[in-house]
């Protein structure tokens, strides 16, 4: 018996156990296995590409075809590690706008997430060692760090930016994260900072905290309207574990809805046709999933200024063996060093377009490389429209589960994602990148009416990694949890990572949801930061 089991080891779920293990007897259980030191891919910065493509730590999941792309099916990466997707994320750093939160708190139910409320979780989590005090935290266990921005193509897009009338953003989690600037980053020490290295390892030998890798949780155990413990297999044996206290699902925004679903909770109709006897009819469980989608924007370079060669299968050893030896050089960074936040055309009030600068052409996990020196630009619409859903395939916990998120379907959308192509078209042609520009990769020279780039994006759109809002909190029929995370309509279950949002953020997930974690975990516990 013990007073909490968390299941997921991720960015929530390693914050939780740290925190409340320090007065509670917690068990934390991860389906994948632990983040060895000994394996490069998870802690060199620049091997994302590496832990990305690797089964081994990831569960692989794919969408179903996507009737907006071209009825292709997206690759949908989700980690099966100690901590989780953020021990094989791209590493960069984002809050979000203040006004997602405020938006947040708009909606019935969850005045608790104001931005001002937020803040003070965003600066316990952090060590940052640079901002203003005012938005910034200098003594948390995550440490953030800053990339290198000496570069001709770092700056070039800096100085293009501003060309084209946007201003220099020294933070974009400070005071204002409208502009082009620097992007920080989960390095420190040239090595990744995921929530195991922040939040767990320090304190693996606390006697209140158990972790156990290598087990899926297949159900949720319940009585009379609580949840009491899990049902999970390990080494080909099933076996049950209980809490006095609460369950705590952090497995994210696919398989948080999964496992509710495994355990009879959701669209009643739905789970019986599967052959699942429902507990409670929550008919909410795995809507409103969100996602960002991104195009890569591509440019040839004039001048031997890129990393291109670092990414070079004779010149890949070397950096490796630089960075094993001194946690330095091209292997330890994540080469998003710079990017931007700013508006389209459609803008609601603020920036709702993210674009992340990287001095090399190739896609996201690295494959499709340019052979030769080159540059990208991704561009996100952070506001979209779209809505999917994921749905049992069966009632086998290990079939994955059913991901439709129906990317690009509306007309605002699309229109978002037009703008933000243009607008990369338009800061590159600015003269900072005299010199550097060379010919436009992709989309092809000649793709400029609405009808050629909404083809390019239907043909070249991918997913940006950032799934949520599958167990959204909220008060109406379809949300699934309150404000705190406690799912409707049964006690001793709560739910806490990016499946409760209601809204998906501006940026990159892992610092919301860290932020969310510590949140909550204070008003678990009754203990307020000083922040």
């Amino acid at each position: 018996m013990y007073d909490y089991i968390i299941v997921g080891a991720g960015s929530a779920g390693a914050v939780l156990a740290n925190r409340l293990s320090e007065n509670h007897n917690v068990l934390l259980l991860e389906a994948g296995g632990r983040d060895w030191p000994f394996d490069f891919r998870l802690h060199m910065p620049a091997a994302l590409s590496e832990v990305l493509a690797s089964s081994r730590y990831n569960w692989h999941y794919w969408t179903s075809p996507e009737p907006g792309l071209d009825h292709r099916s997206l690759f949908c990466p989700r980690g099966r590690v100690l901590g989780g997707s953020s021990s094989i994320n791209g590493m960069i750093f984002v809050r979000g706008h203040p006004e997602d939160f405020n938006r947040w708190a708009a909606m019935p139910g969850l005045s608790s997430w104001t931005y001002e409320q937020c803040l003070p979780y965003f600066k316990q989590s952090e060590t940052a060692l640079f901002g203003d005090s005012l938005y910034r935290g200098f003594s948390g266990p995550l440490k953030i760090s800053r990339g290198n921005l000496d570069s001709p193509l770092a700056q070039a897009w800096l100085q293009a930016g501003q060309e084209a009338g946007f201003p220099l953003t020294p933070d974009f989690n400070g005071a204002s994260q409208e502009g082009v600037g620097p992007f920080d980053r989960t390095i420190s020490d040239g090595s990744r900072q995921s929530t195991a290295r922040a939040y767990l390892h320090p304190v693996l030998s606390r006697e209140q905290l158990t972790v156990r890798t290598s087990v899926l949780v297949s159900r949720l155990i319940s009585r009379a309207g609580r949840v009491t413990g899990v049902e999970l297999q390990a080494g080909g044996r099933l076996t049950r574990l209980h809490a006095s206290k609460e369950v705590i699902l952090c497995a994210g925004a696919i398989n948080s809805p999964q496992l509710l679903m495994l355990s009879g909770i959701g669209d009643a109709d739905e789970l019986a046709k599967l052959g699942i006897q429902p507990v409670l009819n929550l008919p909410g469980v795995g809507r409103n999933l969100q996602d960002h989608l991104e195009v890569y924007v591509q440019y040839a370079c004039q001048q031997p200024v890129s990393v291109y060669p670092a990414t070079r299968w004779h010149t890949k050893p070397l950096v490796g063996l630089k960075w094993l030896l001194t946690r330095s050089g091209a292997g330890a960074t994540n080469h998003f060093e710079s990017g931007a936040f700013l508006r389209s055309g459609q803008a609601p009030g603020y920036p709702d377009l993210q674009f992340h600068f990287l001095p090399v052409a190739m896609d996201y996990d690295g494959k499709q490389a340019y052979r030769g020196h080159g540059f990208q630009v991704h561009v996100g619409p952070m506001k979209p429209t779209s809505r999917g859903s994921v749905t049992l395939r069966s009632g086998d916990p290990r079939d994955a589960p059913l991901l439709q998120f129906n990317y690009h379907s509306t007309e605002a959308d699309r229109q978002v994602m037009r703008d933000g192509i243009r607008l990369v078209q338009e800061i590159v042609s600015r003269p900072a990148f005299s010199g550097l520009r060379g010919e436009m990769l992709r989309p092809l020279p000649g793709c400029s009416s609405d009808a050629d780039l909404d083809a390019f994006v239907r043909a070249h759109g991918e997913s940006a990694y950032h799934p949520s809002g599958t167990c959204r909190m909220g008060t109406d029929d379809q949300a699934v949890v309150d404000q705190q995370g406690r799912v409707h309509g049964l006690s001793g279950l709560r739910v806490v990572d990016a499946s409760i949002m209601p809204e998906v953020t501006n940026g990159n997930l892992n610092a919301p949801v860290i932020m969310m974690a510590e949140k909550i975990a204070a008003g678990m516990t009754g203990v307020r930061t000083v922040s």
